[in-house]
């Protein structure tokens, strides 16, 4: 009877063991998804050709782990966002024709200021800094 206890217990104890294993493999990539990214200012500078960013468009790139946008509005003034909407973290698209961009997810429209004029986003595209030298656009 002893020996079944025994056996009882480390079967529990192993089981026990393997359930918290699962447990961690399932939590730890929906916590990974849902906690938002930090240290985002530390990831360096990306540089840009001039030529890259005609009148009235955008150039989508990869900056500190996150979609950004330069757009160069007409008239000729540069700006450089975060490409992901400040409702439900979705990538926004540049509509050229409007001069303005969309996000897909749920509607939300943001002008090329990068200010909400429609929809449910809370807040304003978050800008980033850059610097313009030699014909080459510095982010970050």
């Amino acid at each position: 009877m002893d020996n079944n206890s025994n056996r009882r217990t480390f079967l529990g104890v192993c089981l026990g063991g393997l359930g918290a294993i699962a447990a961690a493999a399932v939590s730890w990539p929906l916590f990974r998804y849902l906690a938002p990214h930090s240290g985002g200012d530390a990831a360096g500078k990306v540089v840009i050709p001039e030529k890259d960013v005609p009148e009235g468009e955008a150039k989508f790139f990869e900056f500190a782990g996150s979609s950004a946008v330069l757009v160069r509005k007409r008239g000729g003034d540069l700006v450089a966002f975060s490409a992901v909407c400040t409702h439900l973290g979705c990538i926004v698209q540049w509509e050229k024709d409007k001069q303005d961009f969309l996000c897909p997810c749920h509607g939300g429209h943001y002008s090329a200021d990068g200010a909400v004029t429609a929809g449910p986003p809370p807040k304003p595209l978050k800008r980033l800094t850059f610097a313009v030298a030699g014909g080459n656009i510095t982010v970050g």
